[in-house]
């Protein structure tokens, strides 16, 4: 389902499709944005296998369209609260092993340019892993952060282990992982989960999309794809690799000759 005008009360009026299905995922779309809208309000988007399939297929489906990702709720305060707990305790083993929320996280992570999560309330479990997943994080007053995985018996496992002390460092892991301990949006940014703080997050990342689609989107792809290597000696191949690509573009040559006749303009 296709929405083009983005607007909140459209997306949460979707009804039931053709075959009965209910529309989980809104997609509205403008020149180098795409913003995906989760659309399960009566379940604060909580991740059943629905939604984790109409998430995923929308990714696949734009994927390959240079653009700024935009993940958020249809519904205000409210971005994910977690798995659905309903049918994550009916899964076994085999479900474990297929790796549901592992491949959704990672395609959100494998979107060649760069995304953001504009979080209006509670990222939980599932919900801060997905939020991790995105290169960047916007949250409201209203946002709260928690990994409570392992008060259910499991783990953090689509994410929470590796990325949260990627990006907090392990002190804090350790304590959101072993306590299962909340933190708000505050203490958040603090520490480095977020980003940036704003009372409409969306406004605030659709501000900074402006902002990142002003760069070339061939620039934007190899850089976050050194940024991936997390300093690594692969790291330095990409930017050579990366650096030899756009040394012979139109645009580089377009953006440093416009450079140049401003400089000298200035001098005069």
């Amino acid at each position: 389902m296709v929405f083009l005008s983005g607007d909140r009360s459209q997306a949460r009026a979707t009804g039931a499709d053709a075959k009965g299905s209910r529309e989980l995922v809104s997609v509205s779309k403008e020149e180098g944005l795409i913003r995906i809208g989760l659309n399960r309000p009566d379940k604060r988007n909580a991740l059943s296998l629905e939604l984790v399939s109409q998430l995923k297929t929308t990714i696949e489906t734009h994927r390959h369209e240079p653009s700024v990702l935009l993940i958020s709720s249809t519904t205000p305060n409210m971005f994910i609260a977690g798995a659905d707990i309903a049918e994550l305790s009916a899964r076994g083993e085999e479900e474990a092993f297929r790796a549901i929320n592992v491949e959704l996280f990672n395609a959100i992570a494998a979107w060649r340019w760069p995304s953001i999560a504009a979080i209006d309330g509670p990222a939980l479990g599932g919900g801060l892993e997905c939020a991790l997943a995105c290169d960047l994080r916007v949250a409201s007053p209203r946002a709260r952060f928690a990994q409570p995985e392992l008060g259910l018996g499991i783990l953090a496992g689509a994410g929470g282990n590796w990325r949260l002390p990627d990006l907090v460092g392990i002190g804090w892991a350790r304590r959101m992982l072993y306590l299962g301990e909340m933190i708000d949006a505050v203490q958040a940014h603090a520490i480095g989960l977020v980003d940036r703080l704003a009372e409409d997050p969306i406004v605030a990342a659709i501000e900074w999309s402006v902002q990142i689609r002003r760069q070339p989107w061939r620039a934007l792809e190899i850089t976050k794809l050194a940024l991936a290597t997390g300093g690594r000696a692969s790291s330095g191949l990409i930017d050579v690799l990366g650096q030899a690509i756009l040394f012979e573009s139109q645009e580089k040559r377009e953006r440093m000759q416009s450079f140049l006749e401003r400089r000298q303009s200035f001098a005069h």
